[in-house]
């Protein structure tokens, strides 16, 4: 199932409060994961708004590089990748789980690299995305 983004149709960034509000239960993990983004010297500063009608992002990155994207939507956030293909090679071959090996095998390739989206709305899914993080930082 996919979940629109919170904050379709605004024009401007949208407040730390708004955020976890939208979340909601989910804004235990989102504070988690950026959390260790945070600690892993991976800055959480940027957000990016493309147009009002996708809403807004966090983009987390190392200097220019953008490591994923995180989309508050309601009750849960949406955290999306472009793997080049050596990260798509390493995902495939590591213990991550076979699930998000499937989703990443089906996933539409870009010019860019393999875009993964993925739902995240409780703790126990945040490991494998800390997982997926780290194969893209090493590749």
């Amino acid at each position: 199932m996919d979940f629109p983004n919170a904050f379709i149709g605004r024009k401007t960034r949208p407040s730390r409060q708004e955020v976890l509000a939208k979340l909601g239960a989910s804004a235990a993990s989102w504070n988690e994961l950026t959390a260790w983004l945070v600690n892993h010297g991976i800055a959480c500063k940027e957000w990016n708004s493309i147009s009002p009608k996708y809403g807004w992002a966090l983009r987390p990155s190392v200097k220019a590089r953008t490591i994923l994207y995180m989309a508050p939507c309601e009750g849960c956030f949406r955290v999306s990748f472009v793997l080049g293909d050596r990260a798509v090679a390493a995902a495939q071959s590591s213990d991550l789980p076979r699930t998000l090996r499937e989703e990443i095998a089906n996933a539409r390739r870009y010019a860019e690299g393999t875009g993964v989206r993925l739902t995240i709305s409780k703790a126990e899914d945040l490991e494998p995305i800390r997982k997926l993080i780290e194969i893209k930082l090493q590749n």
